[in-house]
């Protein structure tokens, strides 16, 4: 957890990236990696925006999370209200976010896809040191597993990403997931031609 010069505290994940610059007119944080959940300060005269991918969460005051992984961005709304845009050099304001709401998008994305999220929603599981996988296919486990290695996992094909994952998990022994994974599901791991895991099915019999 850190405090930044607003006053505003930020709650980082493992292996995350911000930068955070103080205008006169608005109060900015990039994030290049990983996920943070925001307790911005109010000052409506200077907004709080977050950039993530080419997106854009605007806010005066409020409490959120942002998750990226790669070009993907999902927002999820605990507190106050926001606007998200998937690009921010598009015109509008962007989508307004309400209390149990969320949005995901991804770069080149002309608007972001807005869902309703569940009062125990795993999403934010990592700020108590869990990764939740409520009955997911690998192909959607994955990036949310990667972010937590140093060498990120691979699929071999989309048969191997329809596969599906349950369980609850100790975000700082990731490790031992992977490592069981071929116990519990019918994969193997191999390497491809730059030494990087590949998740493969096992042929059925």
């Amino acid at each position: 957890t850190v405090t930044l010069p607003d006053g505003s505290q930020v709650e980082l994940n493992l292996g995350t990236q911000l930068a955070f610059c103080n205008y006169k007119d608005r109060r900015q944080v990039s994030l290049s990696k990983g996920e943070a959940f925001f307790k911005v300060s109010h000052d409506a005269a200077h907004p709080f925006l977050v950039q993530a991918a080419e997106g854009q969460v605007r806010v005066t005051g409020t409490q959120f999370n942002v998750w990226m992984y790669q070009d993907q961005v999902k927002v999820t709304l605990l507190e106050g209200s926001v606007l998200v845009t998937s690009n921010k050099n598009l015109s509008g304001d962007g989508l307004r976010l309400e209390p149990g709401m969320q949005a995901r998008y991804k770069a080149g994305d002309y608007a972001a896809q807005i869902s309703q999220t569940a009062a125990n929603s795993p999403d934010l599981a990592w700020r108590n040191g869990k990764l939740v996988l409520d009955n997911l296919s690998l192909a959607d486990a994955l990036p949310l597993i990667n972010r937590y290695l140093e060498t990120p996992l691979s699929l071999a094909d989309s048969a191997t990403g329809k596969l599906r994952i349950g369980g609850v998990f100790n975000t700082r022994k990731i490790n031992h997931l992977v490592t069981a994974l071929p116990k519990v599901l019918p994969v193997y791991m191999s390497r491809n031609s730059e030494g990087q895991p590949v998740l493969n099915a096992r042929p059925a019999r």
